[in-house]
Order: C-alpha cells, then structure tokens, then sequence
C-alpha cells in the first residue's frame, strides 16, 4: 500500500490536493489550522496520524522556515514517517537550499524538486506547469501525480534543476507583475479604458501570461502586504538573487523586488 500526502494545505495546495483526488489518487493533507477549515477535503493536524503508512511527501508550504518544519522540525516527517520512500518539494525556494537538502536526508529517501507555476487559478483549474527534477525512477512514479495536478510538465534535469528553471521564471513573471500594473496605472492617468488596453497587450507585442489572465489571477490587483501573494512572489525573486551567478548583474532583479515590496492595492 502507498499513502501520498501533502503537507500546506493553503492557497496552492488546496487545490492541489482536490485534483489529486479527483484523478483518483487517494491523498491526505496536512496543515496546523484545524481539519474544519478545509471543508471536505481529508485534512488532519495531527502529525502521527499523518505520518502514519505515509510513503510519498509532497511539500507546498511558504518558504525555508516551514519546510524545514515539516521535514526536520516540529513535524520532522523525515524520522516521524517510517515508511517514507519520496520527498517533492513543490514550493519555491532557493536553489542553494534545495540542492543541500540531498546532505541532510537519508540516502534512501528520494527527493525530487517540482515546484510549480500558474497560480491559485492553476491550482484550482489544474493546469499548472511542473518544473521537475530528480532522478528517473522516483520521477516515473510520481509522475501521475504531476499529471493530476497540471497540464504542462517539464523535466528539467537532476535534482535541484527544477527549483533553478522556476526561481528564473519567476523573475519573467515578476518583471510582467510589475510593468502590468505600472502601465495599468499610467493608462488611468490618460483615461484609457483597462480592459481594452488589456485585449490589445493579449495580441500584441506585449502579451505575458499576468496580462492575459489578469481577471483570473487572484493577486493581480493585491499590494505588498506581509504573507501575501505579492509578498511570496518577493520572496521568489530573493531565491533568485540567493542563486545568482557570481558577478552576475543583479541591478534589474534588485529593483524588481523593491518594486514588489512598493506596490499598492489597485481598485
């Protein structure tokens, strides 16, 4: 028997979780908020409960901080679940810390790095894009749980390759956050009307997926506020510039993330 569970149960993972099991996959979550916060979806608080028979471990928490929680922490699944086989560690972080991880697990635990792109709609939709790596067995096997989830899946390499492809597209996607919104300000300031403004960048040279889905995307109109949205994709932009290569030009990712720590909630 295989148990598969996902650990933050939040804004991507709830979503997740449900498309699993809609695809017949019988996975179980795990949050610290009480179990009748998620409605029907099989989400327990409980650590042992959680651990118990699990095989497979999928973590979507905030950042470093948490998931060093969950695997070494106060959940510390990586001794707590006996019976763990995979770790996939979907959130983003810095590639540095992923990579290290491989020092600090059992060499019998296999670890595969898919973090993930689309935002709460994707999560919802379940069509997010994977950036997958690790090696080939363990990302065999985990990959109808990729395909439950999302609808662009992309094997990137080794172990660590996936978290390096999406920490750099996360800086595309902070680029278009924020010249989305820039121009969507100054075309207040002329009287132009958003919505055809937006119609046009769709078919035009400025298209980006923020633009295109800028109705769907359920941050697209946040300001930074800490824990938000806005705040996480800063938070991505600082993985980036924590892997950045050395010498490398880092002025445009630096603005980038002031800009996103300076946005403001839009009407």
């Amino acid at each position: 028997m295989t148990k598969t569970g996902l650990a933050g149960v939040g804004r991507m993972g709830s979503g997740m979780l449900t498309n699993m099991r809609k695809g017949g996959i019988d996975a179980v979550g795990f949050d610290i908020r009480p179990a009748g916060e998620f409605g029907n979806l099989p989400v327990t608080n409980d650590a042992d409960a959680f651990a118990n028979g699990l095989t497979t471990l999928i973590t979507v928490v905030r950042d470093m901080v948490q998931t060093d929680e969950v695997l070494f922490g106060p959940q510390g699944f990586v001794l707590r679940a006996t019976d763990l086989e995979t770790i996939i560690v979907s959130s983003t972080l810095s590639p540095k810390y992923v990579r290290a991880l491989r020092d600090r697990i059992p060499d019998h635990i296999n670890l595969i790095d898919a973090p993930m792109s689309g935002a709460q709609v994707g999560a919802i939709e379940g069509t997010l894009a994977f950036m997958v790596g690790g090696d080939d067995a363990p990302v065999e096997a985990a990959w109808p749980l990729f395909e439950a989830m999302g609808s662009n899946i992309h094997r990137m390499g080794g172990f660590g390759d996936g978290i390096q492809t999406k920490v750099l597209n996360n800086l595309l996607c902070a680029s278009h956050t924020v010249m989305t919104r820039l121009i969507l300000d100054w075309a207040s300031d002329a009287d132009l009307d958003h919505g055809k403004l937006l119609a046009l960048v769709e078919k035009a040279t400025g298209q980006n997926w923020f633009a295109s889905r800028f109705e769907q995307i359920e941050f697209a109109r946040q300001g930074y506020e800490t824990g938000n949205t806005v705040a996480i994709l800063e938070k991505d932009v600082a993985a980036a510039l924590d892997a950045a290569p050395e010498g490398a030009d880092t002025a445009l990712p630096e603005l980038l993330k002031q800009m996103l720590h300076n946005l403001e909630p839009m009407d």
